[in-house]
């Protein structure tokens, strides 16, 4: 038999094919025959706290733990996907740097000091309070009442639903705040 170019080419094909569809004799493990290691866990959607997309994701949470992040494909503005930050979102609650007790620091000091949660929300109102009456303003250059404070801004998070920024930007007007904005208006 004569051995063309064309020829060989077709016999190497048809070797290859036929290697491939057998198998070569490997066996293969099939993925699904793995049981999922979110087979028993509670799934809560969720929306990506780290900028102003508000991409959705799907957390599985097994005894008070989450286990697994992912992207919703249900969820209008990501489709499933999700960029390196909302990846590896599961490591702001698994972490074990993350602070869990309130830290301060007094003015002049060197060390950090833990305190309670009723103490920092407790200075934390006082110091908004005494910023809010040390700036102040009744009246504007013109003598028009204005009755707002220059002292203080506020930025709202992407975190945030729609609620939430309403009630939050009920009470910082109520404190007389005009320097308000939203982070993902930046």
């Amino acid at each position: 038999m004569k051995l063309s170019r064309r020829t060989f080419l077709k016999l190497s094909g048809m070797t290859v094919t036929a290697a491939a569809l057998t198998g070569l004799g490997f066996k293969v493990k099939s993925a699904a025959a793995a049981p999922l290691r979110t087979a028993s866990a509670k799934e809560t959607t969720t929306i990506c706290p780290y900028c102003g997309v508000g991409c959705g994701i799907i957390c599985h949470a097994e005894g008070g733990k989450i286990i697994n992040c992912e992207g919703d494909p249900d969820h209008p503005i990501n489709l499933g996907s999700l960029c390196s930050k909302g990846s590896a979102l599961s490591q702001v609650a698994n972490n074990d740097l993350r602070l869990r007790r309130v830290k301060y620091r007094a003015p002049g000091s060197d060390r950090w000091e833990e305190k309670t949660w009723d103490w920092a929300v407790s200075e934390i109102a006082n110091r908004i309070k005494k910023t809010r009456d040390e700036s102040f303003v009744t009246t504007d250059a013109g003598g028009a009442l204005v009755n707002r404070t220059e002292g203080l801004a506020c930025l709202g998070g992407a975190s945030l639903d729609n609620e939430e920024c309403y009630l939050y930007s009920k009470f910082v007007r109520g404190l007389g705040v005009v320097y308000l904005d939203h982070q993902a208006r930046i």
